[in-house]
């Protein structure tokens, strides 16, 4: 039984890769300080193989039990959080990175840190590959993010290099499922949420941006996949079908059933204008490519999440 640590466990992501790694027959630590994760998310898990610790990776910290892998994906990852934390999801991904690495460097432990296709910016290069460097603006609202996941992936680099760590580069497209906060401003969780009150879809500009949407266990699959592999990346995972935001609005419509209208507002600062993964790498190293189309994968996250819970009933 391999012992595999996972920051921001308590996310939408992580608590999906803490499922299917219990799943699998391995032991789980997950650490989260709850700031943009819920307890909510891991709440069904009640085995004695899952450990929890709260707590906040931007300060040092330690685990005394022997760990074969690290998933690093702690970071607040929707506009709307690193919007209001942007000095705290810079330090997440320099304090909290160089410290998680250290971690692993400790156990001696493959390290495989969650990056973002926001390293590539508002590309140039369309779909985009790995070698593509990227066209980021540092001083934007949105640098914050992107910045902290291009200097995350150049410390984990420095940690291969210099220190001999075992490690892993895997750059996320969006993705989507069941646990996605209703609120926290990403589109298919706005959509939905919109969609199921039947109140109007609200789609930034004029809907002809693209988007790449991945299902969770698609992601998921990829991402153990790449741990696994002994590959040092980075490597795209994401669904190469792309879909403009209006597509996807309408799609939203028909999958829900929904009386909603689209309406349009002003499209916010350093918006990508394409995203589309090529995913070249990930099939010829990994054998990976996804298996859950759009549509169905809409279907699977209303039926696995629930009205109540994509609509965010009780909140505050």
């Amino acid at each position: 039984m391999s012992t595999c640590l996972v920051t921001g466990g308590a996310g939408f992501l992580g608590s999906h890769l803490c499922d299917e790694l219990l799943r699998r027959g391995h032991h789980v630590i997950c650490v989260d300080n709850l700031e943009t994760g819920s307890l909510t998310n891991i709440a069904h898990i009640r085995v004695p193989e899952f450990e929890f610790l709260q707590l906040d990776i931007v300060q040092p910290y330690f685990v005394e039990r022997p760990i074969d892998f690290v998933y690093h994906l702690a970071s607040p990852a929707s506009p709307i959080d690193y919007l209001r934390l942007p000095l705290h999801t810079l330090k997440v991904g320099s304090h909290g990175t160089h410290h998680t690495l250290g971690l692993a460097k400790k156990h001696r432990a493959r390290f495989l840190i969650a990056s973002t296709s926001e390293v590539y910016g508002d590309p140039q290069v369309h779909p985009q590959p790995e070698t593509y460097w990227g066209h980021v603006n540092p001083i934007g609202p949105r640098g914050v993010y992107d910045e902290a996941k291009r200097y995350a992936e150049a410390l984990t680099m420095a940690y291969h290099r210099q220190q001999g760590v075992d490690t892993a580069i895997m750059r996320i497209f969006n993705t989507y499922g069941a646990r996605m906060r209703p609120y926290d401003g990403r589109a298919i969780p706005t959509f939905l949420r919109q969609a199921l009150q039947d109140r109007p879809i609200t789609v930034f500009g004029d809907g002809s941006q693209t988007r790449s949407f991945c299902y969770v266990d698609d992601l998921i699959r990829g991402m153990i996949a790449l741990a696994e592999s002994g590959e040092g990346g980075p490597v795209n995972v994401g669904n190469p079908n792309e879909f403009t935001l209006l597509e996807l609005a309408e799609t939203v419509i028909e999958i829900t059933d929904s009386k909603s209208e689209i309406v349009h507002e002003a499209l916010p600062t350093d918006d990508p204008q394409v995203r589309q993964p090529d995913i070249s790498l990930a099939r010829a190293l990994l054998g990976w490519e996804p298996e859950i189309d759009l549509r169905e994968g809409l279907r699977r996250t209303v039926e696995q999440a629930g009205t109540a819970a994509l609509v965010g009933a009780g909140r505050r």
